[in-house]
């Protein structure tokens, strides 16, 4: 997950995907050199987190815990 650590909507979906088991790694764009362009680049030009990367490979942008749960299984 790209996030920041300013962002609400990250917050709360580190929290349900916390309580729900459902395990990720968080990747601050404002920290990680090149993430920030890499956010803008799936998100057309724009630096919207917080922004998912799944195994296969496709994104989602501030998606709810069920889609991530069902783009997961």
């Amino acid at each position: 997950m790209f996030s920041t650590s300013w962002c609400g909507y990250c917050r709360n979906l580190k929290g349900q995907l916390d309580r729900a088991g459902v395990p990720y790694t968080e990747v601050n764009i404002e920290e990680v050199e090149g993430t920030a362009e890499l956010v803008a680049r799936v998100n057309g030009g724009n630096q919207t987190v917080p922004t998912l990367i799944f195994p296969d490979g496709s994104t989602a942008t501030n998606p709810s815990l069920a889609e991530v749960q069902r783009r997961l299984a």
